[in-house]
């Protein structure tokens, strides 16, 4: 069976579409990759999107440093890759990352992990970045939650 790796962005969505689409997938652990996990969306600032994924039986990790650095989120929103991978490149070669994809690896050899960050697309986001340079032998399942509707 092949092994896989989830993602999912929750950009124009709500929490309990994310915590649905999740669960749906069989998601054991959601991987929270933002460097600050903060966010003025209600509901997905670390301590309320915990709670309410493990309400719902999935548990939750916090990977501080495979997240974006504040310049690489900037070249993010400018819809720069290059300069994200570059940056991020960067950022995962510090002594902290290393030591956290050594972890995040581990825990994806035997669970259904998913890798969380705010872009919708993850081909437009960090954890795709993070995908190729630590599951390169893994699917990636990128997970898509129903969006809000206006």
């Amino acid at each position: 069976m092949a092994r896989r790796v989830w993602t999912i962005g929750y950009e124009q969505v709500t929490q309990a579409a994310l915590v649905e689409c999740l669960a749906k997938a069989g998601v054991e652990v959601l991987v929270d990759v933002r460097y600050l996990p903060l966010s003025r969306r209600p509901g997905f600032s670390k301590n309320s999107l915990r709670a309410a994924v493990e309400e719902a039986g999935i548990g939750y990790r916090h990977f501080r440093h495979l997240g974006t650095p504040s310049e690489g989120r900037a070249a993010a929103r400018r819809g720069d890759l290059a300069a994200l991978d570059r940056i991020y490149s960067g950022q995962l070669e510090l002594p902290e990352a290393l030591a956290q994809m050594a972890e995040l690896r581990a825990l994806a050899e035997t669970r259904r992990v998913a890798l969380l960050c705010y872009e919708r697309q993850a081909c437009e986001c960090h954890r795709n970045l993070l995908v190729a340079a630590l599951f390169s032998d893994f699917e990636q399942v990128d997970l898509q939650p129903e969006l809000v509707r206006a």
